[in-house]
């Protein structure tokens, strides 16, 4: 006779209504030549337009959100990074943003050590792609991940809240 035990589980309906987008960005700072790898969103981009971003993408349903930094990282910029060689050091939950009216969570890694040569994977995103150095980090910046790499930079606060009302 099957039983059922107070630990297992009858099976819920999707909480879609109330589900945060989770996101990750990555910091690929090269610290000999103090220097980070961005890319400038395009004309095309589904938000902020000619602002200065961190490589950064959305996490498919069952994907770890290492395995979501690696591949966004290298589908738009080309850089490869280990799961391994990530370092988490910031996040920013929003209340709301494009593509995720009940709010977003994004996690933002470092990586020191990479292999690939910088370059635009996805034109049809992004104008550019550069390495800036960290000295002269460009003002026309996405304000939520401008925000988690300047406080990267200055070992400011490792979490930030973007849209919540008080």
């Amino acid at each position: 006779m099957d039983q059922t035990t107070a630990d297992q589980c009858t099976a819920l309906k999707p909480a879609t209504e109330s589900m945060t987008l989770l996101v990750a960005a990555v910091i690929v700072h090269d610290r000999e030549t103090r220097r980070v790898a961005l890319l400038r969103r395009g004309p095309k981009a589904k938000f902020a337009q000619g602002m200065w971003d961190l490589p950064v993408g959305k996490n498919e349903p069952g994907e770890p959100i290492t395995r979501t930094a690696v591949r966004e990282l290298k589908e738009e910029t080309g850089l490869v990074v280990k799961p391994d060689d990530l370092r988490l050091v910031h996040v920013i939950h929003g209340a709301r943003g494009v593509e995720a009216p009940n709010g977003f969570l994004t996690v933002v890694f470092a990586a020191h050590e990479w292999s690939g040569s910088l370059s635009n994977g996805e034109p049809e995103k992004h104008s550019e792609v550069s390495w800036v150095s960290t000295d002269a980090i460009p003002r026309e910046f996405v304000s939520t991940t401008g925000a988690a790499l300047l406080s990267y930079l200055q070992d400011g606060p490792s979490v930030s809240l973007d849209s919540w009302r008080e």
